[in-house]
């Protein structure tokens, strides 16, 4: 027998709670989910007068709204299910779970998906709750990046717990694994992509293991992996250009179907990112260089840095200085730094971010200090005289300060073939671990 009713519709959350517990609840969708208004009705306020959805009511009359809320309190109505642990200390941890996977994984995820449809404006300066403030006053692009920062940090937390744990909490699903399952699903559809999938294979078994699970694989059916995060791109301008008067719109037809009522996770299901405008790249339109990028990067990835025969003496040999320039890139917020293996995985998304220029740019950056004392620098080799059209087409781009090498100036040839080989200082801060884009 149902325990009450769901507005509107479930989210994927509730509805795998119910099905694992066995606990019934009955969905009410005479509220048209297609359009906000159409269930923000004076009737729906009475019951619930924050209007957010799902929203439940119990056959007495108790009504709760979040989903997650809703969610556990179905699973206390089972209590032989264990969802929510089997002892006090078992119920804390689940909770414990909850709040990182919902505060730490999902809001993080969920303001990139916002900020990359443009939900949220991407580049206009903004102000963020204190518990994002290293940012606060920076760019959104800069944002982006931080967001991404704290989705790597939780991943890793809860990768190294998953690593040695089939579970969150003891030796069953509980309900922390279903709302781990259920923001994971949604993720790597969003930021969570094949790169740092491959960094955290214990998330991803254990999202498999809940989602095939007998009484959920229905339920959840197949996941979708995107291979490349979700990137912001600017909508298209629209052309400003006079157009003749619009026909009469025709009658409409009484007996036309009305639009399809929209699933609460049906969106988490539809593709995330735009289709992005064709535009000619002003680099394609220099002057042939004799310096081929492309040989560069097979020199440098087969050669010695240093020495006699190595890729530096080919680099100086080969360079064409007109066709091609050098600069150095320092991250603008080290305070904001803290482990230097987050900072390097920092970089690796700063560079999967540079993707579109890949033909015009070879780079060579790395974390050099210590944990909470670090900086990120280093080189880059770049098409044309001006670095700005090459790595704008990643959207935190300007986190990062750009200064042109001279290599008749020591000190900048120094750092330059540092930076190349590896074993850069700066200030006493060595080189701990960098990456290349080649």
């Amino acid at each position: 027998m149902s325990i009450g009713t769901v507005y509107v519709q479930a989210s994927k959350l509730i509805d795998s709670v119910s099905a694992y517990s066995g606990v019934s609840i009955d969905q009410d969708t005479t509220y048209d989910y297609s359009s906000y208004h159409n269930w923000q009705t004076p009737e729906f306020f009475a019951k619930f007068p924050h209007g957010k959805i799902p929203a439940f009511e119990s056959k007495d009359g108790f009504r709760l709204f979040e989903g997650i809320v809703i969610a556990k309190y179905i699973a206390s109505k089972a209590p032989k299910s264990g969802l929510l642990g089997s002892s006090a200390d078992e119920e804390a941890l689940v909770d414990a779970w909850v709040h990182l996977a919902e505060t730490e994984f999902w809001f993080p995820v969920n303001d990139i998906k916002n900020m990359c449809t443009n939900k949220m404006p991407y580049s206009k300066p903004v102000r963020l709750s204190s518990h994002q403030s290293p940012y606060a006053n920076h760019l959104r692009k800069q944002i982006h990046t931080y967001l991404l920062s704290r989705q790597q940090r939780t991943l890793t937390t809860l990768n190294t717990h998953l690593t040695k744990n089939t579970f969150l909490v003891g030796e069953r699903i509980t309900f922390a694994d279903l709302v781990l399952a259920h923001f994971v699903r949604r993720a790597v559809m969003i930021s969570f992509d094949a790169p740092l999938r491959a960094q955290f294979p214990a998330v991803i078994r254990h999202l498999e293991t809940i989602v095939n699970h007998p009484k959920l694989k229905a339920l959840f059916g197949e996941i979708k992996y995107i291979e490349n995060g979700l990137q912001f791109v600017p909508p298209a301008k629209e052309k400003k250009e006079k157009e003749a008067a619009p026909a009469p719109a025709a009658a409409k037809d009484p007996k036309e179907k009305k639009p399809k009522v929209k699933d609460a996770d049906e969106d988490e299901d539809e593709p995330l990112v735009p289709a992005e405008p064709k535009v000619k790249n002003p680099l394609d339109d220099l002057s042939k260089s004799s310096f081929n990028l492309e040989d560069w990067k097979r020199a440098y990835s087969n050669k010695e840095t240093r020495g006699k025969d190595g890729a530096l003496e080919w680099l100086y040999e080969h360079f064409d200085k007109d066709g091609f320039s050098l600069w150095r890139v320092d991250f603008k917020y080290n305070e904001e730094l803290t482990q230097t293996f987050m900072s390097s995985n920092q970089i690796g998304g700063f560079f999967n971010r540079l993707e579109a220029s890949r033909k015009y740019l070879f780079g060579s950056v790395g974390v050099l200090g210590k944990a909470n004392d670090s900086i990120i620098s280093g080189a880059l080799i770049a098409r044309g005289q001006d670095i700005e059209p090459v790595v704008n087409v990643a959207p935190d781009w300007e986190s990062y300060a750009f200064k042109k090498i001279d290599l008749g100036n020591a000190e900048d040839k120094e750092f330059f073939e540092a930076a190349l080989a590896w074993d850069l200082k700066i200030d006493g801060k060595e080189w701990v671990d960098g990456k290349n884009f080649k």
